[in-house]
């Protein structure tokens, strides 16, 4: 098929190059601006852009998606449709009616669950046991189009969003090829969503991971996995921030203890008492500033001890 690819950040990078490997005319690569990082405000392309540039294909950086002159350009290509991933823009009526099939989307979630930016986050941070990724058609609403085709996967025990993110990623460019084949020989129906099942993942700010006296240990171990690297969990001991790196809920342990109560290290694990009772295995942090270092480590330098209260940071 002949195919205008949208895409931004390194997990649409997979997704493009199994498009290419499957054979399809990708006729334009359409990726945001690059971005100043750093103190220098040095300009970064974004992983999409440095993946088709590799590839010999062409590039383009819009501002805006809205504009005549961009339109024009996707209408000149003659394409057959659109795919997009993680392009991080919602795109107007106006350019999906550009193409005969309009614009398929690869989303890192089992939609309606966890509609939005960050599902592969929230997915973690609120404990669910099974994700997986979604084809579907695009329309002028946030992720609810009707669904094409899903795959599911079981999120492994200790998985953090960075390896979670790779796998889906992967899963995301088999499926979208396969999508792909399958509307070729008419072999698919697309069915709509039942909105009444939605879930969202919102954008990620830093207040979504400042430690909080009303969490669960589940809540936490959530957190911790759901926000690698960024925006982290992030906690207050005697003034100094200090961010949880690695933990775990302690299955049929619990305390009577104020939450945030640091109650002793036990093997490798910190244990701190959390909302309802539960418990927290804290098995690595990260001073303010410092490397990160584990329980033991910091019981030893005396950045956390027993009968410290963590409080929010």
């Amino acid at each position: 098929m002949k195919l205008a690819f949208l895409g931004t950040p390194a997990p649409a990078v997979p997704s493009l190059r199994a498009l290419l490997d499957a054979g399809h005319d990708v006729r334009l690569v359409v990726t945001q601006p690059d971005r100043a990082v750093g103190r220098s405000g040095t300009l970064r392309p974004p992983a999409v852009k440095q993946a088709a540039l590799a590839a010999g294909l062409e590039v383009a950086q819009p501002r805006k998606v809205r504009g005549p002159k961009f339109h024009e350009r996707l209408r000149a290509l003659d394409l057959d449709l659109l795919v997009v991933v993680a392009y991080g823009r919602i795109l107007p009526r106006s350019l999906l009616d550009l193409t005969p099939g309009g614009a398929l989307n690869v989303h890192f979630s089992l939609l309606p669950r966890y509609r939005g930016a960050a599902p592969v986050q929230w997915a973690l941070a609120r404990g669910e046991a099974v994700t997986g990724v979604t084809t579907m058609q695009i329309n002028e609403q946030l992720d609810e189009g009707d669904v094409l085709l899903r795959r599911e996967t079981p999120i492994e025990v200790d998985e953090h969003a960075p390896a979670l993110s790779r796998r889906l990623s992967d899963m995301g460019a088999e499926l979208i090829v396969e999508t792909l084949a399958a509307l070729g020989e008419n072999a698919v129906t697309p069915e709509p969503q039942d909105h009444t099942l939605a879930t969202f993942a919102p954008v990620l700010s830093p207040a979504d991971g400042v430690w909080s006296p009303d969490w669960s240990a589940g809540d936490i171990e959530g957190r911790i996995r759901g926000f690698d690297p960024w925006p982290g969990v992030w906690a207050r001991r005697k003034r100094k921030r200090l961010r949880l790196i690695d933990g775990a809920a302690l299955s049929g342990e619990t305390s009577t203890e104020p939450a945030g109560t640091v109650l002793g290290l036990e093997e490798d694990g910190l244990r701190v008492a959390c909302a309802e009772g539960t418990v927290l295995s804290l098995r690595q942090v990260q001073p303010d500033g410092r490397r990160a270092q584990s329980a033991r480590d910091a019981v030893n330098g005396r950045q956390l001890t027993p009968g410290d209260v963590l409080e929010p940071a």
